[in-house]
């Protein structure tokens, strides 16, 4: 069995690659059972271990073990660590343990550019990223690859690590940290959320029209990055409906104040893609996607590196 490093992973999932292979994996399917989900409760805080298993019909199996702790951003440390194991599928077989951070950061950036490729209008060009932890600059690199982004805008709690991101961007876009997240959501064309925040930060009343919101970071039920008139000005859509209807806290949160019914949600991924459920409405129609990420999505990441390494494509 290989082991495969986080350097050989970010080395093996270059963003366009990753965004088909999860086009392709989504519109085909595998099996993927929920995922386990284990409140675990640690000196300085709560924690959570997610077990993640998927398997084609006829081909890989796989598993991610993920464990989450939000108090890492007080020691300097990544919130989330975890391996990927992937087996073959004719005997079961283990092939290689896969550095499950860096797949896990790829493939939750691959899947939300994947849905901005669907749901974003064709000129979208300015991003502003809220959140600056490791997720973020993978973010950036993810809806560019699929959007032609010409400015980016950091907001973050911590003013410094906004800088810091948005500085290491400057040779590349008109990219600048702001503070007034108001002001910069009002003139963004995509608003993407990578945060632990279990309360909204993103109004609905601060939308304008043809706006394309990617909440990526509650994955939680207590957590949310918007409020419930986000969801009720959108056309909302999920990366999966189990997901959505299990742990998004911002649809969860939304239902339980009466500002959204889980019935108005538009579609699936997988439905999307397959054409089974038509995307944006107009231009002017602000479209909104809620990931809560899929395993789907870690088996999909998991082949790519895999048959990369092995020189199979």
């Amino acid at each position: 069995m290989r082991i495969i490093t986080a350097e050989e992973v970010s080395a093996s999932l270059a963003l366009p690659a990753l965004v088909e292979r999860l086009a392709t994996t989504f519109r085909e399917g595998v099996e993927s059972p929920p995922r386990h989900h284990h409140a675990m409760h640690r000196p300085d805080g709560e924690a959570t271990m997610l077990l993640m298993p998927a398997w084609e019909r006829a081909g890989y199996i796989g598993v991610k073990m993920v464990n989450v702790f939000p108090q890492n951003a007080d020691h300097g440390l990544p919130a989330i660590a975890g391996v990927y194991l992937l087996s073959e599928g004719a005997h079961g077989r283990p092939l290689a343990c896969i550095d499950g951070s860096e797949l896990t950061r790829r493939r939750t950036a691959a899947a939300s550019a994947l849905a901005a490729r669907e749901l974003a209008r064709d000129d979208a060009a300015t991003l502003l990223v809220v959140g600056t932890g490791k997720l973020a600059p993978m973010v950036i690199e993810a809806h560019a690859a699929v959007r032609p982004i010409t400015r980016v805008r950091v907001w973050g709690r911590n003013a410094d690590k906004a800088e810091r991101l948005s500085a290491d961007y400057a040779d590349r876009f008109d990219s600048a940290a702001v503070t007034d997240l108001e002001a910069a959501t009002r003139e963004a064309d995509i608003v993407s959320c990578v945060t632990l925040s279990s309360e909204p930060l993103i109004r609905g009343d601060w939308l304008t029209p043809g706006t394309h919101l990617d909440l990526i970071g509650a994955f939680r039920p207590t957590m949310r990055e918007t409020d419930a008139e986000c969801l009720a000005r959108s056309e909302v859509f999920v990366d999966t409906y189990a997901g959505a209807r299990g742990e998004a806290g911002d649809i969860l949160q939304a239902i339980d104040e009466g500002g959204f019914a889980f019935d108005a949600i538009r579609g699936e991924l997988a439905e999307l893609l397959r054409g089974e459920r038509p995307g944006r409405s107009s231009t002017d129609a602000i479209t909104l996607f809620k990931s809560v990420g899929a395993s789907l999505e870690d088996l999909a990441a998991a082949i790519e590196v895999w048959e990369r390494q092995e020189g199979r494509e």
